[in-house]
């Protein structure tokens, strides 16, 4: 399978570090040969890290290293033009191209610049199990201008609420097509923190 683009290998230049409120749900989470049932994570870390026009954010159960926590990345691909739509819900989707091996590639005149994964490395430890929205809208009430030396508390504050499907990608039928619905899952969850300069974070998985 292709990899899935920046979402999981964006090299954070700078990260924030900080407190903040937020809570991510799903009535049944399905991951295979992993969990199946209700699930919650609680997230204490939250962070952001500006790049250009791309933005990443990411709560997490507890601030150690990714490889050991669960925890919701998002990836904004355009930062301004969510901006200019806040209030407003968006799509959220896999980025343009990310197919399995061998399964066509559909065309689309308008893909999601928002993408949402959720990794459960200690729900599932060990076998590094990612989900990866195909489907749903967030939206954004404030989100962080990204520059970093921002003095205006109003444009570091991130808040947001999301409703995605997610699933694993590879389970797309052979000749193509959607996943089907009795491997999705329905997340939900919304966050709300402030942009803090801290120090150089680790590199995404």
């Amino acid at each position: 399978m292709k990899a899935v683009g920046p979402l999981m290998m964006l090299v954070l230049v700078s990260c924030s570090v900080g407190e903040g409120q937020g809570e991510v749900t799903s009535d049944r989470l399905l991951a295979k040969g992993c969990f199946d049932g209700p699930y919650r994570l609680k997230p204490t870390f939250f962070a952001t890290s500006p790049y250009r026009q791309t933005q990443t954010i990411r709560l997490q159960r507890t601030d150690e290293l990714i490889d050991n926590v669960d925890g919701v990345q998002i990836l904004v691909s355009d930062t301004a033009q969510v901006r200019g739509k806040l209030g407003q819900p968006l799509k959220v989707g896999l980025p343009p191209g990310v197919q399995p091996p061998g399964v066509p590639i559909p065309q689309n005149p308008d893909p999601p610049f928002i993408q949402l994964s959720l990794y459960l490395h200690e729900t599932c430890h060990g076998q590094n199990i990612t989900l990866h929205a195909l489907q749903g809208t967030i939206t954004f009430q404030h989100i962080f201008s990204g520059d970093r030396i921002e003095e205006d508390a109003d444009d570091r504050l991130s808040e947001a609420s999301f409703e995605v499907e997610v699933a694993d990608p590879r389970d797309q039928p052979p000749q193509g097509g959607e996943v089907p619905s009795e491997k999705r899952s329905k997340l939900k969850g919304w966050f709300r923190f402030f942009f803090e300069r801290g120090q150089p974070a680790q590199p995404f998985p």
